[in-house]
C-alpha cells in the first residue's frame, strides 16, 4: 500500500495498492467516522486481494 505509485515502481515493489494521500494514506479526515471506516475497509480488502493474486513482475491494483 502506497501513496506515491511511481516510487513503488522505481524500487521494484511487485504488488502496489494505491492509497489516499501522503498525509493520510489510509483515511480521509473530512469523512464521517462511518464513511472513513468503509474507505479503510475497502483499502484493506484490496490489499488482501493483491496478496492473493499471483503476479509476474510489477502490478498496480487500481480496482
Amino acid at each position: 500500500m502506497c501513496t506515491v505509485v511511481p516510487i513503488s515502481l522505481t524500487v521494484g515493489a511487485n504488488r502496489i495498492v494505491p492509497t489516499i494521500a501522503i498525509p493520510h494514506p489510509l483515511g480521509n479526515p473530512s469523512l464521517s467516522k462511518e464513511d472513513e471506516y468503509e474507505l479503510r475497509k475497502g483499502l484493506v480488502k484490496k490489499a488482501l486481494r493483491a496478496l492473493e493474486t499471483e503476479v509476474d513482475g510489477q502490478k498496480v491494483f487500481e480496482d
